[in-house]
Formats: C-alpha cells, structure tokens, sequence
C-alpha cells in the first residue's frame, strides 16, 4: 500500500494532497498522459468546473483499463490557465479524489494545446503487488 507524508517541520497541505508518497516495494507504475476536459464525442465542457469532472472521468477511465482506480494516484500535475479557476477546480478535484490524497503541483500557465481547455491533469498512480 502506497503511504502518504505530511512531517512536523513543514506546514501542513494547503488542500486535498499530501508532501510526499512513498510507493510499496514492486509496485506497478502508471503514467497518465495529461488529461483535457474533453468528452467522448468531441465536444468541450464551457466552464472549467465541468472541465475538471470530465479530466477526472478520463483519469478514471485510463485507471480502470490498467486495473487501477483513485486511490492508486501518488501524484497530479495541474495545469491552470487562470488563478480565477482556483476555486471551481478544486471543488471538483476534491469530489473525485475522497480520501486519495496523493502528492500535487499546480501552476497557472498562460495557455494549453487549445483555447477551449482551461485545464489540465496528469497523473502518476502505482498499484501494490
């Protein structure tokens, strides 16, 4: 089992993640290619709260095909393009992690691939033995 650290000596996480995780011996690993908020049949979601569910839908769907799911992710990557999308972005990350409080970074960037997406997510997650 994957075990999350939050030592005394640093403050404590600003949110739903954890400083660090330590992966169990013989894990299998995941890298999940950034995930948009694309749907299925194409089409993009206009506000980045919906955006955000569906980035976490695709997470889940790539997860399940390797035979892993949320609580496996050990760390996200966020890509923002605005610091007003804070809020909106973080009530739905933290619907789809529960209790998963994986290692985390997120950054406000200028722009993405399109101007339709307004974020992004990649994930690492590894599965014990």
């Amino acid at each position: 089992m994957n075990r999350a650290f939050n030592p005394p000596g640093v403050a404590a996480p600003a949110g739903n993640y954890s400083h660090g995780v330590e992966i169990a011996p013989g894990a299998r690993l995941l890298f999940v290619a950034g995930q948009v908020g694309t749907n299925p049949d194409g089409t993009v979601p206009p506000d980045v709260g919906a955006q955000t569910d569906r980035v976490f839908e695709n997470i889940k769907a790539v997860l399940a095909g390797a035979g892993m799911a949320m609580e496996d992710v050990v760390k996200l990557n966020v890509l923002l393009v605005s610091p007003d999308h804070l809020g909106a972005f973080r009530e739905a990350r933290n619907r789809h992690l529960g209790a998963c409080k994986p290692a985390s970074t997120l950054a406000i960037i200028s722009a993405l691939a399109s101007p339709a997406f307004l974020v992004e997510v990649e994930v690492i997650a590894a599965k014990a033995p």
